[in-house]
């Protein structure tokens, strides 16, 4: 459940990783390291044979969604990372 809406907005964090089983338990685990569980959570196999998964959260600030993104940008396969407000 969020926290009022005033006070945090849900983010999403968009990953382009190679085709890789381990990918998606990758992403993830930044997040239960953190105690943070996902509102949502999506992963599509593309066309272009790579992974594209989504992380829906909210009560992150900003500034640590910029960590959780750097990290997971390190992550072995991911080949992109970014995140936005929605």
């Amino acid at each position: 459940m969020c926290p009022s809406q005033s006070l945090f907005s849900v983010l999403r964090l968009r990953v382009v990783a190679d085709a890789d089983p381990g990918a998606i338990a990758r992403v993830l685990e930044r997040f239960q390291n953190l105690n943070i569980i996902p509102r949502r959570v999506s992963a599509e196999f593309g066309v272009d044979e790579r992974m594209h998964i989504e992380v829906d959260v909210c009560g992150v600030p900003r500034d640590q969604m910029d960590i959780i993104a750097g990290t997971v940008r390190r992550a072995v396969s991911v080949t992109g990372v970014h995140w936005h407000p929605l």
